[in-house]
């Protein structure tokens, strides 16, 4: 426990003298290798999250036609499990960014139905993920496990500091190993 104190303090401080980070999405996503599960460590308070406790995820699938299936999940306080379902397309010139949308695919017409979803932050092996979006009104914090080492925890929040979200507001959703 002291040593994982004396790690997050001593990351936090050199993170606190470094330099700002841009905020946009990464220069290169695989969608093949960003498809699959992953489990939300953190995020920042979102209304549509509002009832979700732990346990949860997203799940990614290539569909044929060049969108992405999205499948959200998490357990309420009630011990149900709480599913939304999405679709998401690639923005054209920002391989990073995708725009994400939960309505019914009748109103996909409407542009404010469609999210930023920008992967800002990714592990060369694809295990962790950071997401976030131009307004800086959201962040995920991803793994692919269902836990996350704290050191990195804490390199991954700092970095999304110092890209100007504020990360004092996150919800942790899993443990920290």
């Amino acid at each position: 426990m002291l040593k994982s104190a004396l790690i997050t303090l001593a990351m936090a401080a050199s993170a606190a003298s470094a330099p700002a980070l841009a905020n946009q999405p990464v220069s290169s996503l695989d969608l093949q290798r960003y498809a699959g599960t992953w489990h939300e460590i953190a995020h920042l308070p979102m209304f549509f999250q509002r009832k979700c406790v732990d346990t949860v995820t997203a799940t990614y699938t290539v569909n044929a036609d060049g969108t992405i299936g999205v499948r959200n999940a998490c357990r309420t306080r009630s011990g149900d499990m709480d599913e939304s379902t999405g679709v998401a397309r690639p923005v054209e010139g920002l391989d990073g960014a995708l725009q994400v949308r939960f309505a019914p695919e009748w109103l996909s017409w409407v542009p404010m139905v469609w999210a930023d979803y920008w992967v800002i932050d990714l592990d060369p092996d694809y295990q962790w993920a950071v997401v976030g979006g131009p307004s800086k009104k959201y962040l995920w914090i991803l793994s692919r496990r269902p836990a996350m080492d704290q050191a990195l925890f804490v390199r991954l929040k700092e970095d999304a500091r110092r890209r100007g979200y504020p990360v004092d507001d996150l919800v942790m959703a899993a443990p920290l190993d």
